[in-house]
């Protein structure tokens, strides 16, 4: 089979371009970083094409809290759902596109769902956008089209890391078979998570190029699962919660939820319904000093979660010590046994231990008193006053 294509020109001249490589991988990579487009995100998602904004080139990444960067992902884009997209660029001259780079994206993406804090990736985005001369904020408008505000994007990135819902792209001129095989078996397994490959052969004539990407790893078996599980997400609002929530417990549990919500809106809280394939959220956020402060998240699974990842990013749960303070007060409530190693994770308990009405008012009064210090601006005076 022939692997050059034609252009015919409007004069009906014949023009043969002939594949060609890359002259280097780095090449390849400045393609990407400037014409994201060359991931084939109508392929990826023909109903809803996916469209990208590029947080950076050469992201570090550690491999435990705190630490220095073990690894640099080559490129780290986002789509317009928040969804992480992770990208690892090699030649098909590289033999280590054959095998090593599997267990290499793998790393990344087990580590990037854990050790990414979300300011991280913010201010990454804010300075490659700075070092192109753009303004971010134009950047992420293009991105979302008016489907959703800036802070939601953000919010939602974060759910998805929490969740573990990243993309694995890898990108090559040409994509060996070896690594096509793996791609398509792990894409078959993996959910919410996605690993695909995206070919881009370069064409080249007489003072032209032409560059054809192709999306591997999408087989009947892999659609069909990840739609599946798409099927059942949607956009989440109260009726539906409330709903879901007393089918998949029961009434008490509902009423209990439908309180805590209420509580949410007399304090003049942000109600922020999530978009979950099988589970519905609400986050109650208290939005001050132009800052998400995250209080708890109620789920139609019948749990209550404390965002603690999201929390430790603000200031009034910056020091551990707050987060700990906080666990143990919760944990003084009957029924609620969190994990204290759980301050920089998601620990949660059932809505059932809710049940009894002062159980209730001593979580609400908790967090009433919490968001009392924050609109009040509190110094580490008070901070410390309030463990």
């Amino acid at each position: 089979m022939s692997s050059n294509i034609f252009l015919v020109h409007d004069n009906g001249e014949l023009l043969e371009m002939q594949e060609s490589q890359y002259d280097s991988e780095d090449r390849l990579q400045e393609l990407l970083a400037t014409h994201p487009n060359l991931l084939a995100g109508d392929q990826m998602n023909r109903e809803e094409p996916r469209r990208w904004v590029l947080v950076s080139r050469e992201v570090g990444l550690p491999s435990e809290e705190g630490g220095i960067d073990r690894w640099s992902v080559d490129h780290l884009f986002l789509d317009q759902d928040g969804i992480p997209t992770i990208v690892e660029v090699k030649r098909s001259s590289d033999t280590r596109i054959r095998r090593e780079v599997i267990g290499q994206m793998l790393e990344y993406a087990a580590n990037a769902v854990t050790y990414w804090p979300l300011e991280t990736l913010r201010s990454r985005l804010e300075a490659t956008c700075a070092a192109r001369g753009i303004d971010p904020a134009v950047q992420l408008t293009r991105l979302l089209a008016g489907t959703t505000t800036e802070e939601q994007f953000w919010e939602a990135v974060q759910t998805n890391l929490q969740a573990g819902r990243v993309r694995m792209v890898f990108v090559a001129d040409v994509i060996p078979s070896e690594l096509r095989r793996v791609v398509e078996f792990l894409n078959s397994q993996m959910n919410p998570a996605e690993v695909l490959a995206v070919e881009v052969r370069q064409y080249a004539g007489p003072q032209q190029r032409v560059l054809v990407p192709r999306v591997i790893g999408q087989t009947e078996q892999a659609v069909a699962r990840k739609t599946s599980g798409r099927a059942s997400g949607r956009q989440w609002d109260e009726a539906s919660f409330l709903e879901t929530l007393e089918a998949k417990t029961d009434a008490a549990v509902a009423g209990v939820a439908r309180r805590m919500i209420a509580w949410g809106k007399e304090l003049g809280l942000r109600l922020w319904w999530g978009r979950g394939r099988f589970d519905g959220s609400c986050y109650l956020i208290l939005d001050h000093d132009s800052r998400p402060n995250w209080t708890y998240t109620i789920w139609t699974n019948g749990d209550v979660m404390l965002e603690m990842r999201s929390m430790k990013n603000t200031p009034y749960f910056a020091d551990p010590e707050m987060r700990l303070a906080l666990i143990r007060k919760l944990n003084e409530i009957p029924g609620v046994a969190m994990s204290e190693d759980r301050k920089d994770g998601i620990p949660s308990f059932p809505i059932a231990v809710l049940a009894e009405d002062q159980s209730l008012q001593r979580f609400l009064g908790i967090f009433e008193e919490i968001i009392r210090d924050i609109r009040a601006g509190p110094g580490e005076e008070q901070r410390s006053s309030s463990t």
